[in-house]
């Protein structure tokens, strides 16, 4: 049996109210099209990452080519299509913090959370990112979670760090 016009979904659908709201007050700015990023960037904090039926909501309610909210999600690095952890890992890897041992870093993160970079832990707590700079070298090694940034960080610190986030967060090997 077909669902009648009434009840079908809408693109609206997919989008929670508050980013409904925030699309209709840059549909009332002069130049909409300019908050594309802005929207995409509302949409990706809310379900941390985009996905197909996002995309086509936008382009629907703000009257934009789907091809172009595609391509501007496309291109910028920061869109991620890949469901992302609630507390973001991004750890710097550019020259002066990898002299200073963010590759070593970098390795025990991944064995604490039992997950490589780009990848979500199970349970959806973390996600590893790796960045070129952060623009804080005196502070190297540097890694930021969400919007706190760690600097000086040796590998012995991850297990207290991680706790911080999480209660369950992965412990290391007993002392013997």
């Amino acid at each position: 049996m077909k669902k009648s016009a009434a009840s079908a979904p809408t693109d609206a659908d997919a989008l929670p109210p508050e980013i409904l709201e925030f699309i209709e007050q840059c549909k009332a700015a002069p130049h909409p099209e300019s908050f594309l990023i802005a929207v995409l960037q509302r949409i990706q904090e809310h379900f941390t990452c985009l996905r197909g039926e996002h995309l086509d909501a936008v382009s629907q309610l703000m009257q934009i080519p789907s091809a172009r909210v595609t391509g501007v999600a496309t291109f910028y690095h920061f869109f991620s299509f890949v469901p992302k952890g609630r507390h973001r890992i991004s750890l710097c890897l550019g020259t002066a913090c990898y002299v200073k041992g963010a590759g070593k870093l970098l390795e025990k993160l991944e064995e604490l959370l039992k997950i490589k970079v780009g990848e979500t832990t199970d349970d959806g707590q973390f996600s590893i990112e790796t960045s070129r700079c952060f623009g804080a070298c005196a502070l190297a090694p540097v890694m930021v979670i969400g919007e706190r940034v760690y600097g000086n960080v040796q590998p012995d610190d991850l297990p207290g760090i991680l706790k911080e986030y999480h209660d369950l967060a992965p412990q290391t090997a007993k002392p013997a």
